[in-house]
């Protein structure tokens, strides 16, 4: 770690004097891109974050919404909480600890703002599955997410995994967290009084995820591995459980006047950023610290990442109650000094190592000013494989195959409150004390994105907000997490800059504020920049907690209707081209987007209606097979349901494996309902009707094909196949 000589020059100039060692490493890390995002932070002013739901936007550890009152639709008391993190660098040095740690962080951010956790969701990005390494990657990925939130008892209820080259030498790893409060419990970031004490509560400070601030801040180097592994947290999960209930207890009886969990930059982040947001400063003891690993020095303490901690904001009155329930749940605390007028001040057995401006440590980085290039236009350069070699091909490429291996392993019941289970296009929670289901969705498509950074970036949005409205939810708000190479590269950066721009348009459109996110660059190794990836978390409310499904339901009885905006089809960024080679524009997403989301969460809603499910990854012939193989249900086994279906259309490639976004397929048993619902700008096409026979009967043109739901479900088992 060292401060680099440009920003050392500012941080001298603005001290006058020399930094301390203890202050170098601070500002290096406070200032790294991971923390101050220098190169993204300029960028972020296209979202519009404000809405009539918002309570707490962007800035805090995680944003604060309220829920509507389901009579009266006004705010009810009721809040959620909604946060993204991203753990990449950490889980391609140590798969499982990276992991883990990533959902420990986003759930003690959710714990930051007086909440309860109650889902998760993960969004997951590895080389090639044909790669060994990818695989390895894979499992220790989910074995730590499975791990850690299975031992705290948050569900992870939803989420998304893609394999691409770009990924191979840095995957990525997002988690989005969702918790519950209300405004009397609500706690911030934001240090209130001179005098209040701060207070260390949760385990003990070691010397492990040194540096991980600016480690996540680089390139990852050929021997990452094994060089950088002292950066990486290792995780406690019997410890956070202990943490979230302690925690629970201290906002009920009303003892946190703020509050932030550890994170990145250790203590020293998370203390300068609590008083810096008040305005004030602090004086800390560091030698007050409860440890575990002896002879630690100040740079150790201020920055180690230990894991399940968290600084609070305590009233000298209470601080007695806060020590005894952090006993009562075996729990470390440590009064470590108080919040101050003036600087932000620490000590060392009685040596002052830090005396500096709260505000300019956490706030003061300069900003980049980098040069950007446009992405070039892809050609068009059409494969023509046959027709049954491309359905096979793409209904069982990992990306679009089954992704039960990943969700079986996590519990997505504990709580109780889950409503619809992973495996549909969005979960569908309970939240009974209101009588509302809070719908939940999380993903971005790397095929989409490199071919068209800002229309991609738009489609992950729309996505988004259709798997929400499959469930008949209205979108509520969203967190991204925004993903990219080296920002000093032209073409890296003018892609991570088009990326942000098509999800902030197009989430304006749709009247969704972004509320919160997280930025990770330099995801970038030998094997070259990542793909830049928007992943997107999004809620949504209904008024109740029925959805429809996406399995196909009647037997014989209903009709198949395609729901859609917009009639372009070109195959861009569609995983028919990964397959088969070849490049195309990425399809123009439709002006008519927030028409169709609020048609399907009316669609939704019908009781005639009986099965609904988005058109995405793979187009139409994946989202007919998956309803065909049962895919909603926690065990994915084919039924007898199936599909005859007839798709119009000059190309049967574009018919079937188009990725245009904005479409559903409905399962329903009026259809002239369906259409009732539809406004201009959004068709309704009848494309076939459900089968007693358990076979997908697929026409297109003049070609037909037929598939058993035992061979679609075979085909789509690619993942547990791979891994056995």
């Amino acid at each position: 770690m060292s401060l680099p000589p440009s920003d050392r020059e500012l941080v001298t100039e603005a001290l006058g004097r020399d930094p301390t060692p203890t202050e170098s490493v601070l500002f290096e890390n406070l200032w790294s891109e991971h923390c101050a995002y220098r190169s993204s932070r300029p960028l972020l002013s296209a979202f519009e974050s404000e809405g009539e739901r918002v309570v707490v936007g962007p800035g805090d550890d995680a944003a604060v919404l309220a829920l509507p009152d389901p009579e009266t639709g006004e705010n009810s008391d009721t809040y959620v909480t909604m946060g993204i993190e991203s753990h990449n660098h950490p889980s391609y040095v140590d798969p499982f600890d990276g992991a883990a740690t990533g959902v420990g962080g986003i759930v003690r951010d959710t714990l930051s703002m007086g909440a309860y956790p109650i889902a998760l969701a993960d969004s997951l990005y590895f080389g090639g599955f044909d790669r060994e390494h990818s695989k390895y990657l894979l499992e220790g990925v989910v074995e730590g997410i499975s791990h850690y939130g299975n031992c705290i008892g948050v569900p992870t209820v939803t989420g998304s995994a893609s394999f691409h080259d770009g990924y191979e030498g840095n995957p990525l790893v997002n988690v989005a967290c969702i918790g519950v409060t209300n405004g009397d419990r609500l706690v911030t970031a934001e240090a209130k009084s001179p005098g209040n004490k701060l207070v260390l509560v949760g385990n003990a400070t070691g010397r492990d995820g040194l540096g991980g601030a600016s480690f996540a801040s680089e390139d990852l180097s050929e021997d990452a591995e094994t060089e950088d592994r002292p950066a990486v947290q290792v995780g406690d999960p019997y410890a956070e459980k202990r943490l979230i209930e302690a925690n629970e207890e201290l906002v009920d009886a009303g003892l946190l006047r703020a509050s932030r969990d550890l994170g990145a930059a250790g203590l020293g982040g998370a203390s300068s950023e609590l008083v810096a947001k008040g305005g004030l400063g602090a004086h800390i003891e560091l030698d007050r610290v409860h440890q575990r690993e002896p002879n630690m020095n100040a740079m150790e303490i201020l920055l180690a990442e230990s894991q399940e901690r968290m600084c609070y904001e305590v009233r000298p009155d209470d601080v007695e109650a806060v020590e005894a329930t952090a006993e009562k749940y075996d729990l470390g605390c440590s009064v470590i000094g108080e919040v101050a007028d003036g600087n932000y001040v620490c000590t060392m057995d009685g040596d002052t190592v830090v005396d500096v401006d709260a505000e300019y440590l956490a706030d003061g980085a300069p900003m980049n000013d980098l040069e950007h290039a446009e992405p070039p236009a892809p050609e068009r350069d059409r494969p023509d494989p046959a027709l049954d070699e491309a359905f096979e091909a793409v209904v069982g490429s990992p990306n679009t195959a089954s992704k039960a291996w990943i969700y079986r392993q996590y519990d997505h019941e504990v709580g109780t409150r889950t409503a619809q289970k992973p495996g549909d296009d969005a979960a569908l929670l309970a939240i009974r004390r209101d009588g509302i289901g809070l719908a939940f969705s999380s993903g971005a498509d790397p095929n989409w994105t490199e071919a068209a950074p800002y229309e991609g970036a738009r489609a992950v949005a729309l996505e988004n907000a259709v798997n929400l409205a499959t469930t008949g939810a209205t979108p509520l708000a969203a967190v991204d997490c925004l993903n990219g190479g080296n920002p000093e590269k032209p073409e890296v950066y003018g892609g991570f800059r088009a990326i942000v721009d098509g999800l902030a348009d197009m989430c304006a459109d749709l009247g969704v504020p972004v509320v919160g996110g997280n930025v990770s660059l330099y995801n970038d190794s030998v094997a070259g920049p990542i793909p830049p990836t928007p992943t997107l978390a999004m809620a949504g409310t209904n008024p109740g907690y029925d959805a429809p499904g996406s399995a196909l339901d009647g037997g014989g009885e209903s009709e198949l209707l395609v729901v859609a905006a917009g009639e372009d089809r070109a195959l861009g960024g569609s995983e028919l081209l990964s397959q088969f080679g070849g490049t195309d524009r990425f399809p123009a997403v439709p002006e008519a987007a927030p028409e169709l989301v609020a048609t399907v969460a009316d669609v939704a809603d019908l009781e005639s209606t009986l099965a609904v499910h988005d058109v995405s990854h793979g187009g139409v012939a994946v989202t007919l097979a998956e309803m065909v193989g049962d895919v909603g249900a926690e065990v994915s086994l084919p039924g007898d349901v199936g599909a005859e279906v007839s798709l119009p259309g000059d190309s049967a490639l574009e018919a079937l494996f188009s990725e245009a976004a904005g479409r559903v397929v409905v399962e329903t048993a009026d259809p002239d309902a369906v259409r009732e619902q539809a406004p201009d700008g959004v068709s309704v096409e009848a494309i076939g009707e459900t089968t007693d026979d358990g076979r997908l009967d697929l026409t297109v043109g003049e070609e037909t094909l037929t598939y058993t739901a035992d061979r679609i479900a075979t085909l789509r088992d690619v993942i547990a196949d791979g891994l056995e």
